[in-house]
């Protein structure tokens, strides 16, 4: 079965292989290289300074990751503002309210690009702004939100810059040094290639310094799992294999050009994707000037169901996604991340055009 979700991804048979590595004990020597050697080679892949970088890895989803970037460097009696548009920018809205971070909305319609004027004007407004948390890629729509402009109004203020990037690092273009955000949160299971259970968030040294006090969490306290795996050990029991498969797509990721040659593929697939669906009369959501070449989202045809679409598909060996909350009646959406062949492509094209023929209306 071909994955084409945004993660978990179909992995390459080094991967796979990694996953059935010998079984390490979280406490020896063994696995405190192994985590180490993840850590080192997660800075690498955006050549970041590991003297003022770090890697926390944690045992979880990507959102675990970012709950955790957000209860740990938000320090208690800060102001923070969330930008939404779309399901994940609503998440960070939720995570902060479960925790009682002060916190204020920017919103804008699903699929909409941030509202810079209105960003500003909240920082205008809020003066006592602390922190400003955005998801980079949010896959409700596909849509890349344009970080550089949002982390220039941050620099103007003073204010720390918290990147939800669970769905474009590795993929996608995260310039630390222009941004300069505090921390930004990924996963192994997306653009990394890696197995679902290991996430990371990016800290600078100087925000894991100043951590939430005292800690709203006990798992997910970020200062104190830095603390831990600096001294090549860690807090609680992690997901071994994860790391062993992680330490494989990190290799893989590197040999294969970095996030500059996977960012070239996942684009050259899905514009081939949408070639072969725009001759069907199939629509894309959003141009792709402005989406993400890990995801793009297309409208569904008059008379076209999306569970029937995903049947006919999956019969053929292809798994695609649903439209989120109310778009699912209205969207799909394929990624083209993970171990997609060209010819796996082809086979792709050729089930579209025998589900959807130009003029039919009904799968």
């Amino acid at each position: 079965m071909i994955l084409l979700n945004p993660g978990p991804v179909c992995l390459s048979a080094r991967v796979r292989r990694a996953l059935g590595a010998p079984d390490l004990c979280h406490r020896e020597l063994e696995f405190a290289e192994l985590q180490s050697s993840v850590r080192r080679r997660l800075l690498a892949v955006y050549g970041l300074d590991p003297a003022s970088w770090s890697a926390v890895l944690l045992t979880g989803s990507g959102t675990l990751a970012v709950e955790a970037m957000l209860t740990s460097l938000v320090p208690r009696g800060s102001r923070l503002l969330v930008l939404e548009n779309g399901v994940y920018g609503e998440r960070l809205s939720e995570i902060a309210r479960i925790h009682r971070i002060r916190s204020t909305p920017i919103r804008a319609g699903w699929g909409e690009p941030v509202p810079l004027a209105r960003v500003a004007e909240a920082l205008a407004r809020t003066p006592h702004a602390t922190h400003l948390a955005v998801v980079h890629h949010e896959t409700t729509t596909g849509r890349l939100n344009a970080l550089a402009p949002i982390a220039a109004l941050c620099r103007e203020r003073g204010v720390g810059l918290l990147v939800d990037a669970v769905s474009s690092f590795g993929a996608e273009e995260l310039a630390f040094a222009d941004w300069a955000p505090l921390a930004c949160a990924g996963t192994a299971a997306k653009c990394l290639h890696g197995a679902p259970g290991l996430a990371f968030v990016i800290a600078q040294r100087a925000a894991l310094a100043r951590p939430c006090a005292p800690p709203r969490t006990l798992y997910l306290d970020l200062a104190r799992h830095a603390e831990q795996q600096e001294q090549g050990s860690t807090l609680f029991t992690p997901g071994v294999p994860a790391f062993q498969a992680l330490a494989e797509a990190l290799a893989e990721h590197a040999e294969r050009g970095g996030w500059r040659a996977r960012r070239a593929r996942c684009a050259e697939l899905a514009e081939r994707i949408a070639a072969e669906l725009a001759a069907l009369g199939v629509e894309p959501q959003l141009p792709a000037s402005e989406s993400s070449v890990v995801l793009r989202s297309y409208r569904l045809p008059p008379g076209i169901r999306y569970a029937e679409l995903h049947a006919e598909l999956r019969k053929r060996g292809f798994v695609i996604y649903a439209g989120q909350g109310r778009l699912h009646e209205q969207l799909f959406r394929i990624s083209t991340l993970g171990e997609i062949s060209d010819a796996d492509v082809r086979r792709l094209a050729r089930a579209f055009r025998e589900i959807l023929p130009p003029g039919r209306t009904s799968v």
